[in-house]
């Protein structure tokens, strides 16, 4: 018998109203860099029409840190996870801008992607930025970061991948600190109940700027798989 498929709240809520630049955007790009997913297995190598690092960034929002880390590192692959129309047509558009092709989107519930879409150790980087922290308690079941959800997301890491996160909405982080701490196929990189410090190579997005606009602390935790 199939495993019956994770059933949970939605962690988000499709909202926002794409401009007609970004709409263009998807209208004609789609074809290229889009994947569609149907709930079968998806064939990186083939969307990517090659074989490279991969990184996978789940709601990527406005597409900032997606489009600089593309453009900072054309020898890995970037997979942008993304529900919202506005931000894959903002990337699609950021993409043609900058010249770049070595990202695919799919527009779908990144949880569905993980659990049927990807393979097991084909992801070497999971990057979750300053999700929906979802403040309050009657909501925090709707957080992205669950015990089950983080089976599922460290199943698609090579031995050597890393799931990187970051937040500026504290008790979010210390929910996260403690779901991940938790769970013993995962290993802290800065220690049990420790954060990293904030990585060189990750770019400062409006959701960062506004947090600290409003005083927030920014918290980053990184792990990798145990064994």
């Amino acid at each position: 018998m199939e495993p019956s498929p994770l059933v949970r709240p939605r962690s988000y809520v499709v909202r926002g109203r794409k401009t007609e630049a970004q709409s263009r955007a998807i209208e004609e790009l789609w074809p290229a860099f889009g994947v569609e997913f149907d709930g079968a297995p998806l064939d990186l190598d083939v969307a990517f029409g090659r074989s490279a690092p991969r990184v996978v960034e789940i709601g990527f929002g406005n597409g900032e840190n997606l489009l600089t880390l593309a453009e900072r590192h054309p020898d890995r692959d970037f997979l942008g996870i993304e529900v919202h129309g506005a931000g894959v047509g903002r990337v699609l558009a950021g993409m043609r801008e900058r010249g770049l092709s070595n990202i695919r989107i799919v527009r779908h519930d990144a949880v569905e992607v993980f659990e049927h879409g990807l393979a097991a150790g084909s992801v070497d980087e999971i990057l979750v930025f300053f999700p929906d922290p979802w403040p309050k308690a009657r909501h925090h079941r709707r957080r992205l970061i669950q015990p089950d959800v983080v089976r599922i997301l460290m199943g698609a890491l090579t031995p050597e991948g890393v799931l990187r996160l970051a937040t500026d909405w504290e008790p979010y982080a210390e929910h996260m600190i403690d779901v991940l701490d938790a769970e013993p196929g995962l290993v802290n990189l800065a220690g049990d109940q420790r954060f990293v410090p904030r990585p060189d190579d990750r770019p400062v997005t409006k959701f960062e700027r506004r947090g600290e606009r409003l005083g927030h602390a920014i918290f980053d935790l990184a792990y990798r798989p145990a064994g």
